[in-house]
């Protein structure tokens, strides 16, 4: 009987050393993972660091880029105004530049 006991023990004792050693492993995983964890949060934080401080060194260059946008529409506008105003006098006087072409070459 003692034999039997021996042998239904000893199965149960590599169950439970084989169930620590998985329990040792995942304590190991998360703890790794737990550090992991934390190496990402830091590196999240210092690039955000990095990120703040280039937008704050580049806004003074983006609003001076704004503002030569604006100033390069406002010459746009300017020189499309001044291009239909010269097309609509030629359009008006066409016919007395014809007429007076015609005189100066004399042609009837």
């Amino acid at each position: 009987m003692s034999i039997v006991l021996l042998l239904l023990s000893v199965p149960a004792q590599v169950i439970l050393d084989e169930q620590a050693r998985q329990i040792h492993l995942l304590d190991m995983t998360v703890t790794v993972s737990s550090n992991v964890d934390g190496q990402i949060r830091e590196e999240i934080k210092t690039l955000k660091d990095t990120v703040e401080k280039n937008h704050e060194a580049v806004a003074p260059t983006l609003e001076e880029w704004k503002k030569m946008k604006t100033l390069g529409y406002g010459i746009s506008g300017l020189i499309a105004f001044a291009g239909l105003t010269i097309g609509g006098v030629v359009a008006y006087m066409s016919d007395g530049a014809v007429a007076a072409l015609r005189h100066w070459l004399k042609i009837n």
